[in-house]
């Protein structure tokens, strides 16, 4: 398998790292700092087609692939990885439940604003109680003529409260199966519809410049036609869509442990102890041709997944593989390239400290690292 860049990827990857270094890397710390979301790098990144990168023409996107978004995502996340994220959860949380599973009329209605980023979307599954377990959504809809009422509430959900957040797809219990199990569909509610309220932004140790909040539903009513897909169908629905974005989360998760590459090589070289570059000391090479030695398979192990599942192959095992093993070296970097930095590598002035607050949210975010390797056991038989 081949997994050299075509001329178009590369020009994309080479146009997304430009844009990585020369507008969002003199900007972030500050948001970061002031806990501020980036509207005005998020403005730049719609003007370049960004959030419509893997959606087709027809629909407003900008004809590519998974695999587009997934190395804009790696440039992207080598700088910082909160613009990264806000990007990564619109596309693959926000608008592809939409995409996937929406009807022509839904498509129509919400692909043209969320596939040009002129609005996000945020995909609420996570509750206050209900993590890892997503069967156990506590989250009821009631069909009450032709509306739905949904009550309950959604934790730590990305992009669900910016000034510019259109909507949010909902995971809710709306019946019982025939085994007695729960029937979960998905239901599109529009912001600023009664009875859904948007908490306060968290405080977070990481991602400090992304979007994240509790959302609550109260006697919230939708039309029945807001329902994405067939009824019961949810827990398939977002099994399909958390596949696929194990893929970009493992990209991003290689996007930070590359740049923590790049400014350990960068620091090694500027600093000076004992009359010479800490670069000189072979202590400081072994450690920073590990952290290139984790970055490159990591990166391989997200083309592979992504090669996969464009190909129509299976690629559950492989999604799963390249997030587990992403995120677990996306730490082990974060704190060898602090280690590096020593004392500087405590000040958020260098991007490094800002590297190691966000890595360890990779290992927990759409799925841990034990569910990623619940899902490799039974996909081996197990």
């Amino acid at each position: 398998m081949d997994f050299r860049l075509t001329d178009e990827q590369a020009a994309l990857r080479e146009s997304v790292r430009d844009f990585a270094r020369e507008v969002v890397a003199p900007v972030i710390a500050e948001h970061y700092e002031r806990h501020t979301f980036p509207y005005e790098v998020i403005r730049q990144m719609a003007k370049m087609g960004l959030f419509g990168l893997p959606f087709d023409e027809e629909h407003g996107g900008m004809g590519g692939d998974y695999f587009a978004l997934c190395l804009a995502l790696e440039e992207l996340a080598r700088v910082d990885s909160s613009v990264a994220i806000t990007l990564e959860a619109a596309v693959s949380l926000g608008a592809m439940p939409i995409y996937r599973f929406g009807t022509e009329e839904q498509k129509a209605t919400w692909l043209p604003r969320l596939l040009s980023g002129e609005a996000l979307a945020g995909f609420g599954l996570t509750e206050p109680g209900t993590g890892s377990d997503a069967g156990g959504t506590q989250t009821r809809a009631v069909l009450d003529g032709d509306e739905w009422v949904i009550n309950g509430a959604k934790a730590f959900i990305t992009n669900s409260g910016t000034d510019i957040t259109a909507m949010v797809t909902v995971t809710a219990v709306t019946g019982t199966k025939p085994d007695g199990s729960k029937e979960l569909s998905t239901i599109i509610v529009p912001t600023g519809t009664p009875g859904f309220t948007v908490a306060p932004g968290y405080s977070k140790v990481g991602w400090t410049a992304s979007d994240t909040h509790e959302l609550t539903f109260d006697d919230c009513r939708v039309p029945a036609a807001n329902l994405l897909g067939a009824r019961g169908r949810g827990f398939a629905q977002f099994l399909r869509i958390l596949d696929e974005g194990r893929i970009a989360i493992a990209a991003l998760a290689v996007g930070l442990a590359q740049g923590c590459v790049d400014e350990s090589i960068k620091y090694a070289k500027e600093r000076h102890a004992f009359g010479r570059p800490i670069g000189d000391n072979q202590a400081i090479q072994f450690k920073i041709a590990d952290m290139e030695l984790k970055a490159h398979t990591a990166r391989l192990a997200y083309y592979d997944a992504a090669a996969r599942m464009l190909a129509g192959e299976p690629f559950k095992r492989q999604a799963a593989i390249a997030k587990l093993h992403a995120s677990t070296i996306a730490v082990d970097n974060a704190r060898e390239a602090t280690q590096i930095h020593g004392g500087y590598g405590f000040m958020n002035e260098y991007p490094v400290a800002r590297f190691w607050r966000d890595s360890k949210i990779l290992e927990i975010g759409e799925g841990t690292s034990e569910v990623q390797r619940m899902i490799i056991a039974r996909d081996l038989g197990l």
